[in-house]
């Protein structure tokens, strides 16, 4: 830099512009979401004096994130946070980012939760999916389990900065779990194996692989949870699941061939499938 000082408006538009030629697809609003990181300063007061200048340190700090989020490494990775259902988690490279698609999963068991529940968030990451919902629904009782300790400890910082009590172990899915549940919440790894390759470089090499690789077919963990699920739930207990949009038949009827009834298949946003449920009842 030999000392330049930047303006705001010159120091986004350096970034924007390293952005884009690196291939990056909203190089504006990743540049923008960096600047704001690194400044603190909103849009208000940047289109009200973008010739303000911009420390020396200040723009080191900036354009050495953009030269890291030009190699692909995702944005969250480098700001350490990203919001869910309006609340703001941290992530790092241990847990998987995340994201809008998994939103419908806690939108759908907020329609089933009722203060007073006993809820289990498997392969719960970030925690974002349990601590959201036990911020939305208070009196809940929730319990997360994971089989990477690190997404454990994230977690758990998660839960004690947005100030939920919840519970947080290291598990290989059930293998830890506590009995009479009455709701299962899952977003598993779905994607097959042979697919990953093809995934986007922010996730096939940043996103941990234990969190993406659902095995041959994408099912594995479909299958285990299902079957391990039936002996911890009460008695009419509710099992949801994030899928892929391409797995919904498939997944509700392993769920059906193992006895859970009143099965749906909810769609996101997109109009794409998105969450499978269904009821149990060893009645």
């Amino acid at each position: 830099m030999n000392g330049k000082i930047f303006t705001l408006r010159e120091l986004y538009e350096n970034g924007e512009n390293q952005l884009r030629d690196a291939g990056i697809e909203e190089a504006g609003l990743d540049a923008w979401y960096l600047l704001e990181h690194v400044t603190g300063i909103g849009r208000a007061s940047y289109y009200g004096d973008p010739k303000r200048p911009v420390s020396v340190q200040k723009a080191k700090e900036y354009l050495k994130l953009i030269h890291e989020r030009s190699r692909h490494i995702p944005l969250q990775h480098l700001t350490g946070e990203q919001e869910f259902m309006g609340f703001p988690f941290l992530v790092n490279h241990h847990v998987l980012i995340p994201r809008q698609d998994t939103e419908t999963l806690v939108e759908e068991a907020l329609r089933f939760a009722e203060p007073g529940m006993k809820v289990l968030d498997l392969c719960t990451g970030s925690g974002c999916i349990l601590i959201s919902l036990l911020k939305l629904c208070p009196g809940l009782e929730g319990e997360g389990l994971d089989i990477s300790r690190e997404a454990i400890s994230v977690a758990r910082r998660n839960a004690e900065r947005l100030g939920v009590e919840a519970t947080f172990q290291e598990s290989d899915l059930l293998e830890r779990a506590g009995k009479n549940y009455d709701m299962i919440v899952s977003n598993p790894p779905y994607i097959r194996t042979s697919a990953i390759r093809g995934l986007q470089e922010e996730v096939r090499l940043h996103d941990p692989w234990i969190a993406l690789d659902g095995k041959e077919d994408g099912l594995h963990f479909y299958r285990r949870i299902i079957a391990d699920s039936i002996p911890v739930l009460k008695p009419g207990g509710i099992l949801l699941f994030e899928i892929g949009c391409d797995q919904g038949r498939e997944v509700a009827d392993l769920m059906y061939n193992s006895g859970y009834s009143g099965i749906q298949i909810k769609k996101d946003l997109a109009g794409l499938d998105r969450v499978v449920s269904g009821m149990y009842n060893k009645d």
